[in-house]
């Protein structure tokens, strides 16, 4: 542990280069914000004897003789990086007085007004360049069943290959209920059904009365069921001949519109999960995404809406899963989020099959609400639980649980694939964050068509208001 003295060395050889007119920049090594003396970034001293860390680093302030007594929290923010800085620059304290007696003195000055400590420092205070606030981390959002087209060619091109983790999104069948009207029947539940009357794939239909079923392949479902009031009425899918195997679809959609003798019954309620990785990948962006919580969930309210904030890492860690159940205390939700680090994980892929299979099942979703989960992640879940997890997202389509899976950096195709099928297979929505804020490392660029770059902020609370009722 270095001692406090070695403080008033930097300061004495910022000052002396200040008072000698020095006009050229001086660099300064400082650890970055993970502490580690191995890892630094360069910083500039600029003529006026200030220098600033960079973006990712340690934000360092050193200011004039006086200033330097005064903020002792500062100095012992770099205590660590001073021994090196003056040993890299070559200069020393005794350096400094001979270059300029009046440095020199200001240097003892100051080094008298500074207070003796004989406690080791065990932490240094650290800030990020880039203070954490809402509204900085930039993304995009993509949702497949608004764009089946172009999802279809990429699958029958090779670009783009499924089942991803189990889940399987290729063979769609889109259902919009009405009622006698034309209007849209919300929160009528919605089967596909194979000839001998098996269930294949459920799900809920959504404000705009449509609900997303999946077949192994275009021609397995042969009727769709709508259960709504009551009532149960069985419509029968008309199939195209099977095609031989050289003209077999990789990809199709069969779109159909049924009329429903009942009502349309509305869900004033909302229930809006957060699914987090804390893994030590995620550090660079959950500063930022704990800071977009309280955000948004000043924005939505608690009138009729309740928030749970989950998290998991993998095997070996601390945890595996930490969740809690939904509640109107978003506050209570805040303090659990912000006692969260970013710690853990090791290999690439997530105990992501563990945390759906959890928060899907376990948590206490109503039966009569506007569900959707959040699920923020830079990593796939392990390829030995593909059935766990396609079994989840199954589950969660039953229950009409909108899965919108929010991709952060360090990301690669495969949690990209995962994620799209995903939100694909439960009526969601695909979002992504980009290096436009500059925050984090590289953001992968997903096999799209032209999105918007917009603020992750705006874009949860857009999608969340698209989705209430």
């Amino acid at each position: 542990m270095k001692n406090i003295k070695l403080i008033s060395a930097l300061t004495a050889i910022i000052i002396a280069m200040s008072s000698a007119g020095c006009s050229r920049q001086e660099s300064i090594t400082v650890p970055k914000e993970n502490n580690s003396l191995y890892d630094t970034d360069t910083v500039k001293s600029d003529d006026s004897g200030s220098a600033e860390a960079p973006k990712g680093s340690s934000s360092v302030t050193v200011k004039g003789t006086e200033e330097a007594g005064r903020e002792l929290d500062t100095a012992g923010s770099i205590y660590n990086a001073t021994e090196g800085a003056a040993a890299e620059e070559g200069v020393t304290a005794e350096a400094a007085r001979e270059t300029d007696y009046a440095a020199g003195e200001k240097f003892e000055e100051a080094e008298k007004s500074l207070p003796v400590i004989d406690d080791p420092i065990d932490e240094p205070s650290v800030q990020t360049s880039i203070k954490p606030e809402a509204g900085l981390l930039t993304a995009g959002e993509w949702k497949d069943n608004d764009n089946w087209g172009f999802f279809t060619n990429l699958v029958n091109a090779g670009t783009i290959v499924f089942p991803s983790y189990g889940i399987d999104p290729r063979f769609r069948t889109a259902v919009t209920v009405t009622d006698k009207d034309g209007n849209p029947i919300v929160n009528a539940k919605a089967r596909i059904l194979d000839e001998s009357g098996n269930i294949l794939w459920e799900s809920i239909t959504d404000k705009k009365g449509i609900a997303y079923l999946f077949t192994t392949d275009e021609n397995s479902g042969t009727s769709v069921e709508i259960e709504n009031g009551g009532k149960k009425q069985n419509y029968e899918i008309k199939t195209s001949s099977v095609p031989d195997d050289q003209s077999k679809k990789q990809s199709s959609s069969k779109e159909i519109t049924v009329q429903f003798d009942s009502s349309s019954k509305a869900y004033k309620q909302n229930e809006i999960m957060f699914i987090l990785d804390t893994t030590g990948s995620m550090g660079d962006e959950m500063l930022f995404l704990q800071s977009e919580f309280t955000a948004i969930t000043s924005e939505i309210g608690t009138e009729n809406t309740k928030y749970s904030v989950n998290f998991y890492r993998d095997k070996g860690d601390e945890y595996i899963t930490k969740c809690f159940d939904f509640t109107s205390d978003v506050k209570d939700l805040q303090t659990k989020l912000n006692n969260e680090t970013a710690t853990g994980g090791g290999d690439t892929p997530e105990a992501v099959a563990e945390i759906l299979t959890e928060t899907i099942n376990k948590s206490s979703w109503s039966e009569e609400s506007v569900k959707l989960a959040f699920l923020i992640l830079d990593a796939p879940p392990h390829g030995e639980k593909s059935t766990e997890v396609a079994a989840a997202v199954k589950e969660a389509s039953k229950k009409g649980i909108r899965l919108i899976p929010v991709v952060s950096s360090n990301s690669e195709r495969d949690t990209e694939l995962f994620a799209r099928a995903a939100a694909i297979a439960t009526g969601g929505t695909y979002i992504f964050l980009t290096d436009d804020s500059g925050i984090g490392s590289s953001h992968l660029e997903p096999i799209i068509g032209e999105y918007k770059v917009e603020k992750l902020y705006d874009i949860i609370i857009r999608v969340i208001n698209e989705y209430k009722q």
